[in-house]
């Protein structure tokens, strides 16, 4: 990119706003896998000081949407199968938790149930990358609404390689557009009647099927 298209940050804070930029990029792949990023390259196109992006690649670096290599200079990972299939290991094992023990009150997390409807209408306009941020939301919120700092925790180690699947594989556009948003109602039918078994095994299910489209594009197929 030259020097005259430089990328504009909104009016937040300036590592904040650089942060999110670049987390979108990568997200939904405008960024792909593979592809480096220096502090030098991101202070050129958006015209900011290199402690700035600095700080915004060591975010992005713990998050896990970006890897250091063996020279320190931070790259967008390829996840091979096996890491995929961990990856999912963890997810569902946190996520059952999460959702059992909010189904066992009753309690439908507000965050949820908005970022569902977020979810519904992506679906209904058929727009990915929304549908990609939303699903994000839904989770994270689910995690979130337990009020346990150590399962969130457990959640944001792995919450940065979980958006790079969804975004760069794209895999959502292998399921109907409506498809996420009913399994998420599932989910969320089941935190509200009060069944931690049901709900735990909707969240299973949902992303065994996200795993198996994601290893389903990874492959070829």
């Amino acid at each position: 990119m030259s020097t005259e298209a430089r990328l504009e940050l909104g009016p937040s804070s300036l590592t904040d706003a650089l942060y999110e930029s670049i987390r979108k990029r990568i997200v939904n792949g405008e960024i792909p896998q593979g592809e480096k990023l220096t502090e030098v390259r991101l202070a050129t196109e958006y015209n900011v000081a290199r402690p700035t992006a600095k700080a915004a690649l060591e975010r992005l670096t713990a998050l896990g949407l970006l890897r250091r290599t063996a020279h320190k200079t931070a790259v967008v990972p390829v996840l091979d199968e096996a890491e995929i299939r961990d990856l999912f290991f963890s997810r569902i094992t946190i996520e059952k938790a999460a959702v059992s023990t909010l189904a066992a009150t009753g309690q439908v997390p507000a965050d949820a149930a908005r970022a569902q409807v977020a979810i519904e209408y992506a679906a209904r306009d058929r727009l990915f990358e929304n549908q990609v941020e939303a699903d994000i939301a839904f989770h994270t919120a689910l995690v979130a609404a337990v009020g346990s700092r150590r399962l969130t925790r457990m959640h944001e180690l792995i919450i940065g390689e979980v958006q790079l699947t969804m975004g760069q594989y794209q895999a959502h556009r292998k399921a109907a557009p409506t498809t996420v948003a009913e399994e998420h109602a599932a989910i969320l039918k089941s935190i509200e009647e009060g069944a931690p078994d049901a709900a735990a095994e909707h969240l299973a299910y949902h992303l065994e099927q996200a795993q198996g489209r994601l290893l389903s594009t990874l492959s070829g197929d």
